[in-house]
């Protein structure tokens, strides 16, 4: 029971469903963020909704957006209810800018500023290279790649370029020893590193930093079910993560709470890895990866 409390004392609150938290202790002022706004792509779900929710906890109000706007509409509701920010929910495809663009125009006009650019939204599923359809791989590139790209162009053009800016990728460690099942999201997510790179040295200049999280397994995700997250911790596959367990969606908020706001005013261009350490010592099991697979309902095609 020590070795339990030992090892669970430190970790922030935290719920599996797409809800908010009944209880949140601040680690950071709460002012953090005070009157910021933040643009937050796939914010309804996920580890996007737990960064809005964090965000508005301290100060922050939030616009979310994705695809889904009967998702985006129930997930504000919960975030005011829950914070007593202001949370804007808008459609929008990150693979079409003219969708951005008339997002943020709504985001200006209602709130008058952006400070923040989180870009989430991504697509993610296990299939073995040979058996991934050309559109499946482009499809997640599209969704990746280009929808950072396309995000972090029209916020720049539109507002941070004259105002400067806050922006953070959301990443993955999948490229870093190339992650069997993965050659779609890896190479997606390993573009997404060095667009980070070089944007953070071209826009430094106008006062905007821009920076990566990379997270690892977490918990109360449709990646971690879909990327057999589930399995692998029944399986005691987190015994070989040296922190022995899965993150939870409130500790990478936390990271990117860091990273967005002032306390890492100095900092741009740079990658912060949460994942427990797993990528360092976690095996890159292709028959446990294709076991994995073989049972998961994901699809292999889009």
């Amino acid at each position: 029971m020590a070795e339990e409390r030992t090892k669970t004392s430190d970790l922030p609150e935290d719920v599996e469903s797409d809800d908010c938290m009944t209880s949140y202790t601040y680690i950071y002022s709460p002012d953090l963020l005070k009157d910021n706004v933040a643009f937050i792509t796939g914010g309804g779900s996920g580890i996007g909704f737990r960064i809005a929710e964090v965000f508005m906890r301290h100060g922050c109000d939030t616009v979310i957006g994705s695809r889904n706007l009967e998702r985006l509409n129930e997930a504000a509701k919960k975030l005011s209810a829950a914070t007593g920010r202001h949370c804007l929910p808008l459609a929008l495809d990150v693979r079409q800018p003219d969708t951005i663009s008339a997002a943020v125009e709504e985001t200006l006009k209602e709130f008058g500023r952006i400070d923040i650019l989180i870009n989430n939204a991504a697509g993610n599923f296990l299939c073995p290279a040979t058996s991934l359809s050309f559109n499946a791989f482009k499809t997640v590139m599209e969704i990746d790649t280009m929808g950072t790209f396309n995000t972090s162009k029209v916020i720049f053009e539109r507002w941070f370029k004259d105002h400067g800016g806050s922006i953070v990728n959301i990443s993955a460690t999948l490229g870093y020893r190339g992650q069997a099942l993965q050659v779609h999201a890896g190479s997606a997510k390993a573009a997404n590193d060095a667009m980070t790179k070089h944007l953070a040295v071209e826009w430094g200049p106008n006062g905007v930093r821009v920076n990566t999280i990379a997270p690892g397994p977490i918990s109360g995700t449709e990646g971690y079910r879909r990327l057999g997250g589930m399995r692998a911790e029944t399986s005691g596959v987190f015994h070989t993560i040296p922190l022995q367990r899965a993150g939870n969606k409130t500790e990478m908020a936390h990271g990117v709470l860091f990273l967005a706001s002032r306390a890492s005013s100095y900092v741009t261009g740079a990658c912060l890895v949460a994942d427990g350490g797993s990528w360092l010592t976690s095996a890159n099991s292709l028959p446990a990866l294709l076991g994995i697979a073989s049972s998961s309902s994901s699809p292999a095609k889009l």
